[in-house]
């Protein structure tokens, strides 16, 4: 019994997260609001179950799942469950902190409990980067540049600062406004 009690929960909280995206996406600036909201809790939960080893990078990624939500939230196919859509982007930003932490610590932990996130890989990943590709195209370098060494390489700001060749407030405001630029695009291809 206490098996279907968590599938109903679990139905009724899909149910839930879909009708508010689907409000926001609407227009309805509270709903969206509040799906952002109920998302993080979930997610969390979520990263939290995958990142038993390192609790110090669920927060990071936490952040990072929500704003790729955002970022792509015009790609949502209605007739689809929601989780799984939200899932899988987590999942991606999950590989991509598991990658960079390899190539910086030369990490020797098995990532056995990981094989599912690989198994379960399809397209829309690979269309995603390729979006994302044609949009910091798009950018001046200023922009370009930090925001490939910060947000996607995962380099602290002295790091990109080095490998960028700019002033420390260059690459921070560079993130900033890139960041604003490619929220725009998005707006406008909507």
């Amino acid at each position: 019994m206490h098996r279907i009690d968590e599938i109903d929960h679990a139905n009724s909280s899909e149910d839930r997260l879909r009708k508010l995206l689907i409000s926001g996406l609407a227009g309805e600036v509270p709903a969206y609001h509040a799906f952002l909201q109920e998302l993080s809790a979930h997610l969390r939960a979520f990263l939290r179950r995958r990142l038993v080893s390192l609790p110090d990078e669920v927060e990071d990624l936490l952040q990072e799942s929500l704003l790729a939500v955002h970022n792509q939230r015009h790609t949502y196919d209605a007739g689809q469950p929601l989780t799984a859509w939200v899932h899988a982007i987590a999942k991606y930003k999950l590989i991509d902190l598991l990658r960079r932490r390899s190539h910086r610590e030369n990490l020797n932990d098995p990532l056995d409990d990981e094989i599912e996130i690989f198994a379960s890989a399809d397209g829309a990943a690979a269309e995603a980067r390729r979006d994302l590709a044609q949009l910091l195209e798009q950018l001046p370098d200023r922009q370009r540049l930090p925001i490939i060494h910060m947000k996607l390489e995962g380099l602290s700001v002295a790091e990109a600062v080095r490998a960028a060749g700019m002033s420390e407030s260059a690459v921070k405001v560079g993130v900033h406004r890139g960041l604003k630029a490619l929220a725009a695009m998005i707006r406008d291809k909507a």
